[in-house]
């Protein structure tokens, strides 16, 4: 008995000294970093930032030629070569954003993100770097009757879902403009054009750096006129995962980007250098 005992112990003594050899050897599984607690370490370490995007002129959009481009397009490359790493743009949902953030399918959301308390609640912002608004699109014969006050009454107006738009037009503030209309919800700006354009709406709300990228003589939507009432005034930042050390990288090489002047070039190759943040 005692025989069996000795060696039922020496077989368990073998199994654990296994078990703990194993764990010392084990690499960190993919997606980690040695440095777990540090996002600018886990950025760098893989080489690149991966940055959520939805398309639409003139921040991010596919270009006659088949490329993507923009000014956050530029921009991005512009902060991820102070960075030391490659970016990589993505396509997003823009109402599953945080979501996408927080599992680490992307590594910021840089596609004209308004800037409020609630979302710095959950994630960490940079420092503002465009001022935008709000405003109203829609043919250009109802411009007139739809920047007073009652003048959208009865009519279809869209916006992109979980966007500035979007909570502008649920805003109890401007009840007068978008109280009494019919709204219905679309997956981007970009649908939000093309709903007014075809006349499935009447009007769309959207970012005001969308309309003067996107509308105007020779443009796909020439049709189409910014109206004279702009709403909800606000600034646009990059998100990151909250406590991410990459933040203060980002304001640091945005601050460099705009004191040699790379920032404003950009901006005004695509029409945005006075919407700028000086």
């Amino acid at each position: 008995m005692k025989k069996i005992i000795a060696i039922l112990l020496a077989a368990l003594t073998v199994a654990f000294s296994f078990a703990a050899c194993s764990n010392s050897n084990n690499k960190p599984t993919e997606g980690t970093t040695a440095s777990s607690d540090s996002d600018l370490a886990y950025v760098q370490e893989k080489g690149s930032l991966i940055i959520g995007i939805t398309y639409f002129e003139p921040m991010d959009y596919i270009d006659e030629n088949g490329e993507l481009t923009g000014f956050e397009v530029e921009f991005g490359k512009a902060v991820c070569e102070k960075l030391g790493v490659t970016p990589e743009f993505q396509e997003i949902s823009w109402e599953a954003k945080e979501t996408e953030l927080s599992a680490k399918n992307i590594d910021c959301i840089w596609n004209g993100l308004t800037i409020t308390e609630q979302k710095k609640e959950t994630m960490s912002i940079s420092n503002p770097y465009m001022n935008n608004k709000q405003v109203i699109i829609c043919k250009a014969d109802n411009k007139d009757a739809f920047s007073v006050a009652g003048g959208l009454d009865g009519k279809t107006v869209v916006a992109e879902k979980e966007s500035a738009g979007e909570e502008a037009i649920a805003d109890a503030a401007y009840a007068d403009f978008f109280g009494k209309a019919n709204y219905v919800a679309v997956e981007s700006m970009k649908n939000a054009m093309m709903e007014v354009k075809a006349g499935t709406a009447d009007a769309a709300v959207i970012d005001y750096v969308t309309g003067i990228g996107s509308l105007g003589e020779g443009s796909d939507y020439a049709e189409l006129a910014i109206v004279e009432k702009s709403f909800a005034d606000e600034q646009y930042g990059i998100a990151f995962r909250k406590g991410s050390d990459i933040t203060e990288k980002v304001n640091q090489a945005i601050k460099e980007l705009t004191e040699d002047g790379t920032l404003q070039k950009i901006a005004e190759k695509y029409n945005l250098g006075e919407q700028l943040v000086k």
